[in-house]
């Protein structure tokens, strides 16, 4: 695998973890369970979906820079995507 692979296979498995989080929150609140818990896990699946998004970001960044110094322009700016990660949609 290359390193673009790799780099979208570990925000896979960040994105995979949160959407199990998310099914266990749902379930918490059909079951109604004590609403400490439900926000606790909320935390859990917000954290891993910005890892996931931090990750594919800084990837991007780090392509971005590397095309950079081959003479190619990026399809993106760093601004641009830092704005991506930042501002919510």
């Amino acid at each position: 695998m290359d390193e673009k692979t790799d780099s979208w296979a570990e925000a896979l498995v960040r994105l995979r973890r949160a959407q199990g989080q998310l099914a266990a929150v749902i379930a918490m609140i059909e079951a109604e369970r004590d609403r400490k818990d439900v926000v606790t896990r909320l935390a859990v699946v917000s954290h891993a979906l910005d890892r996931a998004g931090f990750k594919t970001v800084a990837d991007g960044i780090r392509q971005c820079l590397t095309e950079r110094q081959r003479g190619h322009v990026p399809p993106l700016s760093e601004a641009e995507l830092e704005n991506l990660f930042l501002t919510p949609s």
